[in-house]
């Protein structure tokens, strides 16, 4: 799991590309001046550097680096080095063409773009390893380079040659046996039975696109061949003598790769935010960035590091909206409150050409300090230094939601009852918003995680359970825990094989149910979910729901809500049941957010979970950090008009931001309170 990171303070700064200036050292001079005036006190260097670190095979330039971190560190700012290898240079793909990548329909690409190459190459590995080896030996011991940022934003696949007969090995490893692999994959069916492994080939839409076990395990091998390929950058760092910690910048809702599996091989998790500010109400954004910030901070159970985000506009989303006065300083916060030990932007100085020129940056093209996006960023600066004690601690939740990778790629290519539209994300969502109305923290987990920490645990459309997951759960209810579970859960097992006599598999005495048929609605068409009267959780509302209902055969659950239309008006819709020392619940249908603040609300107060503040307004966040000295009470306002709130003033002192009994519009409120 590799070892704990705390820098002793909260991180200010980002991605600084100086080697896009070398011929106007005034302008570095410039840039260390503003990084001073604006807190900034760290930078992530040598990104995509790799071109003017080798210029030519062997040939390496690292002087100018040398330089530049030496003028950093001299005025108290550090430097996460990174690996060049997001980027290779242009006379690799030259000389050795196989380092390029091969796209699904098996044509080679061509040079250019980033993240264009193999990582099964075996001349690719070696020209990483030979350059990230140089660059620990040269700027490891340097006491301003605190850690070492991993390539960048890993992902895509390569169908090459190389990369299929790593592919066979895999499955071999995997299956054993080909019967076992046939079995696995259901190849029978329409006749694609393999004699031999090495038919086997990866899924192209001009080969097999429709053999959903084969699909599966191609993104659970392309996951493996990028986690090992990682390795790989860190084996050649440290036998280059550092031993300074390694991460890698994850990305927004990535579904490419299994990030749990990554995490397990790095040092600390970082990750990229860019949400789509003010496209509609601020916080629903904000809780969409909330629980992505969740979803890394529970990949390791640490404070995990904001790596990049944009200080004003991108240019790459379809619009580039800039973020109102106020915003960025509550988006960095915010950031911080669910558990970052930073905020850094991308990038500190805005690139002067090519495909990033507009994206938003600390100093712009005019190159002042007298900005207003400049003095924002000082603004977050002189808060985080305010903040610096909160490094290290953590959010302490007692409830879960499960959000797993693998259950979701079989999900949304199994061709089922919604082929557009099945809303997976929003349904994880919305468990995930009701939790937050009640100013809760929330853990963001995955099937291989332990649930004994939790009260409550919410597993929406879980439809694989991967082995030893029905045990799991049956132990946490049986035990005392409050589990949730939805529609379309327990279908299938991990090669995507759809479980037999009955589901969800497992867990039909658990849940006290058996699932019967599930009908896929139309858009626009609706159901409800009427209130059975004198139901022990006191449901007394009409609930909308529409995507998907499923109906169940009850055993011993008592139904709380029931269909109110359709052929199968007054089967349930919302039904409990008592396991051992603990309730299991089941959400039969895709039902509106009301419903789910409603529902959560009831099952909190019964697992007697104490709330941090009595009552939050509408558009108010209200997150926690703690350590065993001391909790840390982050209040944030997303609305665009100040809120009245009462806030535990007596028990807590203030150590950020403006309080009279009203939060500012975009405000952020910290308090501390000793324990």
């Amino acid at each position: 799991m590799g070892k704990k990171v705390n820098f002793g303070k909260l991180l200010h700064g980002g991605d600084y590309n100086p080697e896009q200036w070398l011929e106007s050292p005034e302008i570095l001079d410039k840039d260390i001046a503003y990084f001073k005036k604006a807190k900034i006190n760290e930078v992530s260097l040598g990104i995509f550097s790799w071109s003017v670190l080798e210029p030519e095979e062997g040939k390496f330039h690292f002087e100018w680096m040398e330089e530049i971190i030496d003028r950093l560190y001299e005025n108290g700012i550090s430097t996460i080095l990174a690996t060049p290898s997001g980027a290779r240079p242009k006379w690799m793909a030259d000389k050795y063409p196989e380092v390029l990548r091969m796209d699904e329909t098996r044509r080679r690409m061509l040079y250019g773009t980033r993240h264009n190459h193999c990582y099964t190459s075996p001349v690719y590995r070696e020209k990483t390893r030979i350059m990230n080896q140089e660059l620990a030996r040269r700027f490891g011991p340097h006491p301003g380079v605190i850690a070492w940022h991993i390539s960048n934003e890993y992902g895509g696949e390569c169908h090459c040659p190389l990369c299929q007969e790593e592919f066979r090995k895999w499955i071999q490893n995997r299956y054993q046996t080909v019967e076992r692999l046939n079995h696995a994959w259901a190849t029978t069916f329409w006749s694609h039975k393999y004699n031999r492994f090495d038919q086997v080939e990866s899924p192209s839409s001009i080969g097999e696109p429709g053999l959903h076990g084969l699909n599966l395990d191609w993104r659970r091998f392309v996951t493996d061949r990028t986690l090992d390929f990682i390795r790989h950058e860190i084996a050649a760092i440290r036998n280059g003598g550092s031993d300074k910690p390694t991460t890698i910048n994850m990305m927004y809702d990535f579904r490419e790769l299994n990030y749990h599996k990554l995490a397990d091989v790095i040092d600390f998790v970082s990750w990229d935010n860019y949400p789509q500010w003010h496209k509609k109400e601020e916080i629903l954004t904000a809780r969409d960035s909330g629980m992505q910030h969740d979803i890394m901070r529970s990949l390791r159970k640490e404070p995990f590091f904001l790596m990049e985000s944009c200080p004003s506009a991108t240019n790459w989303q379809p619009v580039s909206k800039l973020k109102k006065p106020g915003m960025l300083h509550a988006a960095s916060m915010q950031a911080v409150a669910h558990g970052s030990d930073s905020v850094l932007y991308f990038q500190l100085r805005q690139s002067q050409g090519s495909s990033e020129k507009f994206h938003g940056a600390v100093i712009d093209h005019y190159g002042g300090e007298d900005t207003r996006v400049f003095g924002e960023v000082s603004q977050v600066g002189e808060s985080l230094r305010r903040l610096g004690e909160v490094a290290g601690t953590m959010p302490k939740a007692k409830v879960a939601v499960l959000f797993d990778w693998e259950s979701r790629w079989a999900m949304e290519d199994a061709q089922g009852p919604r082929n557009d539209g099945l809303f997976y994300k929003e349904s994880v969502l919305k468990s995930y918003h009701a939790f937050r109305n009640l100013g809760l923290d929330v853990d963001m987990i995955d099937m291989e995680q332990p649930l004994e920490d939790y009260k409550i645990v919410a597993a929406p459309m879980l439809y694989m359970f991967r082995a030893g997951f029905e045990e799991k759960a049956r132990r946490f209810v049986s035990e005392g825990g409050k589990f949730i579970l939805t529609y379309w859960s327990g279908i299938v097992d991990e090669t995507d094989l759809c479980f037999l006599e009955g589901t969800p598999h497992g867990l039909m005495d658990v849940m006290g149910l058996r699932s019967t048929e599930i009908d896929g609605l139309y858009d626009g068409e609706v159901n409800s979910g009427v209130p059975v009267e004198g139901n022990t959780l006191h449901m007394a509302h009409t609930y909308a729901c529409s995507h998907l209902c499923d109906l169940v055969r009850l055993s011993t659950a008592e139904a709380v809500l029931v269909y109110g239309s359709d052929f199968y008006k007054g089967m349930p819709a919302l039904t409990k049941n008592n396991f051992g020392e603990g309730q299991a619940y089941y959400i039969c249908a895709d039902f509106d957010q009301d419903f789910y603040d409603d529902f959560y609300g009831k099952i909190v107060k019964e697992a007697r979970i104490e709330l941090p503040v009595e009552k939050i307004p509408a558009g108010v966040e209200v997150t926690r950090r703690s350590s065993k000295d001391a909790e840390y009470l982050f209040v944030q306002n997303f609305n665009r008009e100040p809120v009245n709130m009462d806030l535990p003033i007596g028990e807590y002192q203030i150590l950020l931001g403006d309080y009279n009994g009203t939060v500012a519009r975009f405000g952020t409120v910290v308090l501390k309170k000793k324990l």
